[in-house]
């Protein structure tokens, strides 16, 4: 016979149970009682087989219905949590099948409660939001169905505030240059090409003269501490390049340079 000869109360409700044969096992507190496991109780080699069987098993179940009850998971989540927590492979395989037969975890409803949580509270496109869902372990075939919520007019919306938040960053820059950040701004959070341009079209860029070429200016200045070590005809060349790929007009360019050139003249 295997006597039991010490129970002790571990963390959230679990407990470690010795046994004579130098066995430990962790059991959940549900099972405790189930078996009704107390201290100088005996079992045989054949009812402590089972109940190391079903330790594995019981143990899963509780602590994955303790990780899902602060927030609903995928199944790779708690598939992988349960590896973390060394449940052996087969009692994994057990507990998803009985927590989804429980309906506690379901990928269609999680992935719908994720498309709606992001286009509710972050700044993420729908490319974003499908990679996200992706490294949650839902299929291809699932992600498609769910991101559907994400509709094109909410799209429009969070694409909006997107733009307008980069647009506010954006300083100094040509009229041009400043365009093309925030399209990228957009294109990096995962919104398509025709949400993007019907954002853009709506923004309100401000392309001021006098704005752009101060913003010229302060670039040109930097560029001309740059090279100023450099013989004219090649600073001048290498600026221009810089402003030009900047985003700046060739003409506003060269009236840089040229009331440069008489400044150093003077």
């Amino acid at each position: 016979m295997i006597t039991v000869v010490r129970i002790s109360k571990g963390k959230s409700n679990f407990f470690t149970v010795e046994f004579s044969n130098g066995e430990q096992l962790r059991v959940s507190e549900d099972m405790l009682v189930r078996h009704r496991l107390l201290k100088g109780m005996e079992l045989s080699e054949e009812d402590f087989k089972k109940l190391q069987k079903n330790t594995g098993y019981d143990l899963g179940v509780q602590l994955a219905m303790n990780y899902i009850s602060y927030q609903l998971r995928s199944e790779k989540e708690v598939r992988s949590f349960l590896k973390e927590k060394e449940i052996p492979a087969e009692d994994r395989n057990r507990i998803i099948s009985r927590l989804k037969d429980l309906g506690v975890v379901d990928d269609r409803i999680y992935g719908e409660s994720y498309v709606r949580t992001q286009m509710r509270t972050s700044d993420k496109g729908p490319t974003v939001v499908k990679q996200q869902l992706r490294q949650k372990g839902l299929t291809e075939e699932l992600i498609e169905q769910v991101i559907t919520l994400y509709s094109f007019d909410q799209q429009l919306e969070v694409a909006s505030h997107v733009a307008e938040k980069s647009l506010r960053r954006i300083h100094g820059k040509s009229y041009k240059e400043t365009i093309q950040k925030v399209r990228t701004a957009l294109m990096q959070k995962g919104f398509s090409g025709d949400v993007i341009s019907l954002v853009m079209e709506d923004l309100p860029f401000d392309k001021q003269e006098d704005d752009e070429y101060e913003a010229l200016v302060k670039e040109g200045e930097r560029l001309w501490r740059r090279h100023q070590r450099k013989a004219p005809r090649e600073r001048d060349n290498k600026i221009k390049q810089s402003l030009f790929q900047k985003g700046f007009q060739l003409e506003e360019i060269q009236r840089f340079l040229e009331e440069k050139g008489l400044e150093d003249e003077e």
